[in-house]
């Protein structure tokens, strides 16, 4: 019987420290297969992938990815709590034993962390701070643990759901390894970089550099393929912004404390996504939580769009040891493993999905739904 584990990922785009990182999950596991969970069109912090999920799961298959399964539109796009709970329910579903992710401190112990989580979250509502970081003070506080990492708190909401769900996986961080996840540099001294300055250096024409830090897939797919960012969709945020009425905009997920007024003046002022940015930054509201505002808006995401469990696996490609992987469970599987969209599971079944891959093909013009069958790496 092959055993997988399970990796949660972005690939936007896939570096080596994402190579560091496979190599180091099947090392600590022993596992035959790996698995990588992998957003779609749309990210965690609110931004559209560089790369659309077609190109990633190639650059990630080339890379030596075995198998990979979308993270659902309504996972994807969520705080670090709802979107390690869709992950890890996945991970499951599809039947891996492991679950391995990076983290600063691996050493740290998710268990104290959730002993001590606090018995009425509403307590820490400030309107003068984001509610993460009273959060982190207040779990400080209580265990003297700092959770204030980008991958720890990623890792201790894996943690916390996998606990929840009756503890399924067996997790196992890993050191990450190389420069800070949000450096927009790549240093001439690492082989390693944050895909934040390699999308950088893309936007600088500085392939060269790029090259250095990346598989031979991901250069390829640098070259080759359009990456989008926020400003190519800035015109469809605006108008969403600007047309609709203050009641409608209301409605869309997680639009509270009136912030829908601030949105809509900004719209109207700004004349880019940046400068709208930091027109509607506040202390009580991060950059963040702006941009997954301004994806829900895009997707015309109301609560019940959002919060739901995956009843479906999207299999968006394999390589040979991850056909063999597919083959032992497929039979096993108690939800629908969709490898081939048409009309009805659209509407039925993927329709988040299919609205964020309608809005990436708006800007790079290929289909990411109709017509697209998983893609197969010798």
């Amino acid at each position: 019987m092959l055993q997988a584990v399970g990796i949660v990922s972005e690939y936007n785009p896939f570096h080596n420290g994402h190579l560091y990182m496979l190599k180091q999950a099947k090392q600590a596991t022993g596992a035959d297969v790996t698995v990588a969970i992998m957003s779609g069109n749309w990210l965690q912090r609110g931004e559209p992938a560089a790369y659309d999920k077609w190109q990633r799961t190639k650059a990630a298959l080339q890379g030596g990815v075995d198998l990979v399964i979308e993270l659902p539109e309504f996972s994807a796009v969520q705080p670090s709590h709802l979107f390690s709970k869709g992950a890890v329910d996945l991970a499951a579903k599809v039947k891996c034993q492991w679950l391995a992710f990076g983290a600063e401190h691996p050493q740290m112990d998710y268990q104290v962390l959730t002993d001590h989580q606090p018995e009425n979250p509403a307590d820490f509502k400030k309107f003068d701070r984001p509610y993460a970081s009273v959060f982190q003070d207040f779990l400080f506080n209580e265990t003297g643990i700092r959770l204030n990492q980008p991958n720890d708190i990623l890792g201790f909401g894996y943690a916390k759901a996998n606990a929840e769900a009756g503890n399924p996986l067996a997790l196992v961080p890993i050191q990450r390894m190389g420069s800070q996840h949000d450096a927009t540099r790549i240093s001439h001294a690492s082989r390693i970089a944050s895909a934040t300055a390699i999308r950088q250096a893309v936007i600088e024409h500085d392939l060269a550099a790029a090259d250095r830090v990346v598989p031979t897939g991901t250069t390829t797919m640098l070259k080759n393929d359009q990456m989008l960012t926020w400003q190519d969709f800035w015109p469809f945020l605006r108008f969403e912004l600007v047309e609709n009425p203050i009641e409608k905009l209301h409605q869309i997920y997680q639009m509270t404390e009136g912030i829908e007024y601030r949105l809509k003046r900004a719209a109207i002022k700004a004349e880019s996504f940046t400068e709208f940015l930091h027109l509607v930054k506040t202390k009580r509201y991060t950059y963040t939580r702006i941009q997954r505002l301004c994806t829900y808006v895009l997707l015309h995401a109301a609560s019940h769009d959002m919060l739901q469990t995956a009843t479906y696996v999207r299999l968006l490609g394999f390589n040979t040891m991850g056909q063999r992987y597919l083959n032992q469970i497929k039979g096993h599987l108690d939800v629908p493993l969709i490898t081939k969209v048409t009309d009805d599971v659209v509407a039925d079944t993927i329709q988040m999905d299919f609205r964020g891959g309608m809005l990436t093909q708006m800007i790079n013009g290929l289909s990411q739904d109709y017509y697209r069958h998983p893609i197969i790496v010798e």
